[in-house]
């Protein structure tokens, strides 16, 4: 198992002081110890796509950080440029304040168009909402018609809490959409951390620590 954690990490470079050199070496990165993806802000999605041309390693694009609140015409315009663009998967953020608002018939609208669009993931904000939001929230992106169901990305409360919490966060989102796959993110940097997440249930693990990770395994 350990060795093919390496193999389900999308490597993450969302940094925004990240310089197009930056972006080149995480893609670099990914082709030597072949990761599973390589996530990135919208604007590098052309250079990543240049990067990993033939590796086999996806291009992933991180849509509407931190909490899903751009307008409908604008994520559906940032989804289809980052297709146009060369990304092959999309990290979408569900519209937290929706979300908690039950706001229910509005996200998927919202989500079932953009997920039309590429393989879509959905970041849910799980380090925002309850455990019963959590399961609905995950439901939802079921019903949207995304294949993988993602906790967080940048500035979520998530990123604080104990990694214990975390893997609950996993068995919840499972509970609300069997079937579907499972990304794990939050300050995963270790090994011991991955091996965690997968236990409980990640199918997928986004970290910006994949060659700290990868170091570990191959010890």
């Amino acid at each position: 198992m350990i060795k093919d954690i390496v193999k389900i990490i999308d490597q993450t470079n969302i940094e925004h002081s990240a310089t197009e050199e930056d972006i080149k070496k995480t893609c670099q990165e990914a082709i030597k110890y072949n990761f599973r993806g390589v996530c990135v802000n919208t604007q590098w999605v052309s250079v990543a796509s240049r990067e990993l041309k033939g590796s086999g390693i996806k291009t992933i694009v991180l849509i509407d950080p931190p909490m899903g609140q751009s307008s409908h015409p604008k994520r559906v315009e940032l989804c289809k440029n980052a297709r146009k663009n060369g990304a092959d998967e999309l990290d979408i953020v569900m519209n937290v304040i929706d979300m908690k608002y039950e706001r229910y018939e509005e996200i998927l609208d919202d989500l079932g168009e953009l997920c039309k669009i590429l393989p879509t993931k959905v970041i849910i904000g799980s380090g925002y909402l309850t455990d019963k939001e959590i399961e609905k929230a995950s439901e939802l992106v079921k019903k949207a018609g995304a294949f993988c169901v993602k906790t967080a990305t940048e500035k979520d409360p998530l990123e604080h809490m104990e990694l214990k919490e975390k893997a609950r966060h996993l068995i919840i989102m499972r509970k609300g959409a069997p079937g579907l796959k499972i990304k794990a993110s939050g300050k995963i940097q270790t090994l011991r951390d991955s091996k965690i997440m997968v236990k409980a249930g990640a199918d997928i693990i986004g970290t910006s620590f994949g060659v700290k990770i990868v170091k570990a395994v191959n010890r």
